[in-house]
């Protein structure tokens, strides 16, 4: 995780490690028989050993850069700021859901999301406060990748990509596509330009690492293997993501033989 415009997408390695260490599978994510090789082979990722080394490498430059500035940043700044930072950073990215919620066929959602940006941008001052979900009009998380796994597209390649964190060949389509529907790009390329648009990019990756602090200790204490905990964990997210929350039983068995198409919500 570090900086630069195609960073804007460098969230999704936090994100992803916050929704695993708290919803009701990531147990299963942690555990592994004793016997189990952490070589074995696992047909959803042939390229394990490269895979191996993009995480270490990655995880080097998080505990070496982003996690110390990270808790200075948690130590200095009050809550109240950093919760409308992270708002900020949260609109800015938003016309990436309404865009993929109107690819998925979710229409009533879409508006609904384009309305939360819309009262967010103006009355919540560019997004630094949320004044739509009070109105009923909560947050949400679709990306392309997800779109893809709506229109049928199985995740049969886990990829680890350097400093983004993990995806697979469903997901990765969907780096270029986040960072060219998040408004900082426009407004870095055709109004204020890099001298204003790298520090916001540099504090919104501090700002997500942050807001990460707890759960990435989570996993550190909690899993045995930590590249597996990563890898089976997202899979896993991933697959409750495409259901919308309600992913068909069998579709835990093998990520990578997963059939999004069966009984995918609308709305």
């Amino acid at each position: 995780m570090l900086l630069g415009t195609p960073l804007v997408r460098c969230s999704r390695l936090g994100t992803a490690v916050l929704l695993i260490c708290v919803m009701q599978f990531s147990g299963c994510a942690t555990t592994r028989h004793p016997d189990k090789s952490t070589d074995s082979f696992d047909p959803v990722d042939p390229y394990e050993n490269v895979n191996r080394a993009f995480y270490r490498f990655t995880d080097v430059v998080d505990r070496k850069i982003v996690e110390p500035v990270a808790d200075f940043y948690l130590d200095h700044v009050p809550v109240r700021v950093r919760r409308s930072v992270g708002n900020f950073y949260d609109n800015l990215a938003y016309p990436n859901v309404m865009l993929n919620n109107f690819l998925q066929g979710k229409v009533r959602r879409g508006l609904q999301d384009s309305l939360r940006f819309v009262v967010n941008s103006t009355v919540g001052i560019g997004g630094l406060f949320d004044m739509a979900s009070p109105m009923g009009l909560p947050l949400h998380d679709e990306d392309f990748g997800q779109t893809l796994g709506v229109w049928g597209v199985d995740a049969t390649t886990y990829l680890y990509v350097p400093l983004l964190g993990p995806s697979s060949n469903r997901d990765v389509p969907g780096i270029p596509v986040s960072v060219f529907t998040n408004a900082l790009f426009y407004i870095g390329t055709f109004v204020v330009g890099a001298p204003v648009t790298v520090p916001l990019t540099v504090l919104g990756v501090i700002d997500k690492r942050a807001r990460l602090t707890g759960p990435m200790r989570v996993r550190d204490e909690a899993a045995l293997e930590p590249y597996l905990f990563v890898r089976d964990a997202y899979l896993q997210q991933r697959l409750y993501l495409i259901y919308d929350g309600s992913p068909p039983p069998q579709a835990y068995d093998d990520p990578a033989e997963d059939d999004p198409q069966a009984e995918l919500p609308t709305e």
